[in-house]
């Protein structure tokens, strides 16, 4: 057996060391220095000149696998392993072109996190830090006057995100007696009832009712700034936050002033929009907050856990090419490969936007196959639109061709596959339904010779390319909506590409489907939701 090289860039924990140096087959070089390297443009230099060298690399946050980094590994370079759940520090497209699997650990923090967001919770309730602080200062009466609390007996939390971390965090605030709202677009009535928590709708509804609220989200554009004025207006007098997911989730200018007001009477951070906080960051003055420096995943067990899985996974891929919790690609052989490769990007780009159109809180997702498809072995297709719906409302790299099917099985989503045996119109049609008992949406995609597209948005039959910038819209049949949006979109320098309309009836509801060549921003889209006879609009990217 040749020798696999593996770079380990970062500090991991020992065991994790341990593993890769035990095998057979496997020589490790342990450089944490590199990722400590503060200029990151010599970080670079140095990881250019040393990655043609090996098979696999390991960073946590400090080393960056860059597009320079990963094409000086081209041909060489097999997999690179994330101990942790973010991926930002690695270039997933360049390693994707180059055929280097990235893996990451998505669940080697979730009770370390879910700790320490209840211990920041518990902080609030009863000004442990400021607490602190009067007896150390020589304050013991004057704290033990002006620090008195609020019980989390009886009180309502709100979570906003019901993943594991977030779940971790719901079943210790029952144990306090909490009753527990939460708001997940991903989470089925039915897990939330098994959940026994109550499932909200919207994240207004869950945060106007709550005591406290803790945010276990992803930072994606529709979850940025997810506590704003708006929203902090709406919530309780008193109200406290807590956020140890990411920071941006809070508008912080926001905060500052809910706290000076006095409507929010606390809040606890262990993430920033700026990390780490400038010096004259204001909050940082206010009695009211409570900090920690992003410690939700600094236990001795969250980061001997994530060590050793990201150790196994660059073990397993070099020496058996197994892949365990792959960001971008799935562990298959190259004829496979050719062969399902179209319905992959396919069954993805359709998950993707059934995301988009799809009511939130499912109860199922169903992908039907018709045609010369529907012969083949589809798991990894069914898998691969999985991924594609799942993954714009998680954390960046967490949803994967591996690990679709078990997120969806935790937020009680039931999947489905079917192939009914009644003839088709096309060669291949493949079809992705996902609702709940209230309502769903049914896209469907086929190829025209090599050429992806989709066919059908529930009953309406349209003609779309699945690429770039699409603008999808609903409106009242008639005449003038859509040379009023041609109008929104020119004053807006975006120019259509090609259209797909679509009606039930003369005077009915209509479809319509534009590829544009730049992306729609939220000015313009504001501006065509303002046109008469709009029922809805959305962007998606592909």
């Amino acid at each position: 057996m040749s020798t696999r090289r593996v770079l380990v860039a970062d500090p991991i924990a020992e065991r994790g060391i341990e593993l890769l140096t035990e095998a057979e087959g496997i020589e490790v070089d342990i450089r944490p220095d590199i990722g400590a390297i503060a200029d990151k443009t010599e970080q670079e230099k140095l990881l250019v000149e040393l990655i043609p060298s090996y098979e696999g690399l390991i960073v946590r946050s400090g080393a960056k696998a860059t597009a320079a980094v990963i094409e000086a590994g081209s041909g060489t370079l097999r997999a690179i392993g994330r101990a942790g759940v973010g991926v930002d520090n690695i270039d997933i497209p360049t390693a994707t072109k180059h055929g280097v699997v990235v893996m990451n650990t998505p669940a080697g923090n979730t009770i370390s996190t879910a700790e320490h967001a209840f211990a920041l919770m518990m902080s609030l309730a009863r000004h442990i830090p400021q607490g602190h602080q009067s007896v150390v200062e020589g304050r013991f009466k004057e704290g033990r006057k002006a620090y008195k609390g609020v019980e989390l007996y009886s009180k309502t939390l709100a979570i906003c995100g019901m993943g594991r971390i977030g779940g971790e965090f719901a079943r210790r605030a029952m144990g306090f007696g909490m009753r527990v709202v939460a708001y997940d677009p991903y989470l089925s009535a039915s897990k939330a009832k098994n959940m026994r928590v109550e499932l909200c709708e919207t994240v207004d509804e869950a945060v106007e009712q709550a005591d406290f609220i803790t945010l276990h989200m992803p930072k994606t554009p529709e979850t940025t700034h997810l506590i704003n004025a708006e929203r902090i207006d709406k919530m309780k007098p008193g109200v406290r936050i807590i956020n140890c997911a990411r920071g941006g989730l809070i508008d912080e200018a926001a905060l500052l002033d809910a706290i000076k007001e006095g409507k929010v009477a606390g809040a606890a951070l262990d993430v920033f929009e700026v990390e780490p906080p400038s010096a004259d960051y204001e909050l940082l003055s206010r009695e009211e907050m409570v900090f920690t420096p992003h410690l939700g995943a600094s236990t001795e067990e969250a980061q001997e856990n994530v060590g050793i899985q990201v150790a196994e996974s660059i073990r397993d891929r070099l020496l058996h090419g197994s892949v365990v919790n792959a960001i971008n690609m799935p562990n298959l052989d190259e004829d496979t490969l050719k062969e399902i490769g179209p319905y992959l990007s396919l069954a993805e780009t359709m998950g993707k936007l059934a995301n988009q159109l799809a009511p939130q809180q499912p109860d199922f997702f169903r992908i039907e196959y018709n045609g010369k498809v529907s012969e083949i072995d589809t798991t990894l297709i069914t898998r691969s639109s999985l991924k594609g719906y799942l993954e714009a409302g998680t954390a960046e790299g967490s949803a994967n061709y591996l690990n679709a099917p078990s997120m969806a099985e935790d937020r009680g989503i039931q999947v489905v596959e079917s192939r009914p045996a009644e003839n088709c119109e096309f060669t291949d049609l493949i079809t992705v339904a996902v609702g709940n008992e209230k309502e769903q949406v049914a896209v469907s995609g086929t190829f025209f010779g090599a050429q992806a597209r989709i066919v059908r948005v529930n009953e309406h039959n349209i003609d779309v390319t699945p690429e770039g910038s699409l603008l999808i819209f609903e409106n009242t049949d008639a005449p003038g909506v859509v040379g009023a949006i041609g109008q929104v979109l020119g004053a807006n320098g975006i120019n259509i590409a090609n259209m797909s309309l679509s009606r039930n009836q003369v005077g009915g509801r209509a479809l319509s489907i534009l590829n544009v060549d730049s992306k729609v921003d939220q000015n313009a889209l504001d501006g065509i939701l303002g046109i008469e006879g709009i029922q809805s609009a959305s962007t998606v990217e592909l």
